[in-house]
């Protein structure tokens, strides 16, 4: 639920305690002299469609921090399409996975899209150590693949409007 980095290891105590002493997020955010990723499971009424919002937007913001371009444009590209951020999504050594929002932990694998690091192409996969399906050059044709294999029953009762752009 927080995740940062600091070199000022003077602050880290105020985090500390707004922690202990069940302080909201935001105020612990607040009182960080140091960017803290939140909005990870902030969400009151745990709805599978606003946990799923949240964690998107939880991880395109880690994206955008780790100082790797490959990882932020498939996390980008991924999110850009309809179909797949309906799903909830997640990482497993940093190749990006997929699930069905109301029952995240029980989805069975149907695709991990591992990034390149520096040169070189996405790996797509149907479980993050499973052989290699497919290496494509562009975070994009990664994308269509992971779409291609997404199971009929998750795609049911959806509609292509977003859950949400956050």
């Amino acid at each position: 639920m927080i995740c940062g980095n600091t070199a000022d290891l003077y602050g880290l105590p105020r985090v500390i305690r707004g922690w202990a002493e069940g302080a909201p997020l935001e105020e612990i955010g607040q009182a960080a002299s140091f960017d803290l990723l939140t909005g990870r499971f902030e969400v009151p009424d745990n709805n599978p469609a606003d946990v799923t919002a949240s964690e998107w937007q939880c991880m395109r913001k880690d994206a955008a921090t780790v100082g790797w371009p490959q990882y932020q444009a498939l996390i980008e590209t991924a999110h850009a399409e309809p179909k797949l951020r309906r799903l909830y999504p997640y990482t497993n050594h940093w190749a990006l996975g997929f699930a069905a929002p109301d029952l995240p932990y029980n989805t069975p694998a149907f695709v991990s899209i591992e990034p390149p690091r520096g040169t070189g192409d996405y790996t797509i996969r149907q479980w993050w150590n499973g052989p290699a399906l497919h290496h494509v050059p562009t975070p994009a044709e990664a994308v269509a693949i992971a779409v291609g294999r997404i199971p009929a029953d998750l795609l049911q009762g959806s509609s292509d409007a977003p859950a949400s752009n956050a």
